[in-house]
């Protein structure tokens, strides 16, 4: 019988968003060996244990045990070999309202988790989402309100835009930007909030599209 190595805990429960989750046991097992563990506590949710299960499929980290008692899912990951990045990912990301962001960044959070190639393209109002000072806010007459919704998606496991930006440079994302959209809404390139972002325009992005076999436009 082969004894089992580390084994790292993880309690999730109360976050319902599967990409901050499996972020979550992403980072945990980053230091573990080939064969140690990762225990996951989450709320028992359909969701939760199809993306995990999909996720460990992907990604070659074996879900070895999984048990639902309740209103509580216990899962148990096993670090494996490395897998090469399956696809390539190109999104072009136009709009900066709070709900907008949601899918598109998600999305490429999630082909990250995966190993996948991705690389992002924010053009038009989305420019303002890499100024430094920039926070999602709902459109229309709810705007003064936006604090609320942004409080739910927090608790629920919905980081803020720059925040997942930041997950996905970690896992190795591209981000370019569109230039002549940033002369229009005053974002100054060389102040941004992240580093490393290409200023092009549509056809150096055309470029990744052209290699990318997976594209979303938002």
């Amino acid at each position: 019988m082969r004894e089992l190595g580390t084994v790292t805990r993880l309690d999730l429960r109360g976050k319902s968003i599967t990409t901050y989750i499996v972020h979550a046991v992403h980072r945990a097992l980053q230091p573990l060996a080939e064969g140690d563990r990762v225990e996951l506590v989450t709320d028992a949710s359909a969701a939760i244990e199809n993306d995990v299960r999909a996720w460990s499929r992907t990604t070659g980290n074996a879900l070895v045990d999984m048990e639902a008692d309740g209103a509580v899912a216990r899962f148990v990951i096993e670090k494996g070999r490395p897998t090469k990045p399956g696809h390539k990912f190109a999104a072009v990301i136009s709009d900066d309202g709070l709900f907008e962001l949601l899918s598109p960044l998600a999305f490429a959070l999630a082909a990250a988790l995966e190993g996948d190639d991705v690389a992002l393209f924010f053009q038009g109002p989305a420019v303002r989402v890499l100024a430094p000072e920039f926070t999602a806010k709902m459109h229309g007459p709810g705007r003064p309100f936006s604090r609320f919704p942004r409080r739910g998606l927090a608790d629920a496991g919905h980081v803020s835009p720059h925040e997942k930006i930041t997950q996905l440079v970690g896992l190795g994302a591209r981000l370019f930007v569109c230039g002549p959209s940033m002369e229009h809404y005053k974002v100054n390139p060389s102040n941004l909030a992240f580093d490393d972002v290409t200023v092009a325009a549509y056809l150096t992005f055309m470029e990744q599209m052209d290699n990318a076999d997976v594209h979303l436009y938002a």
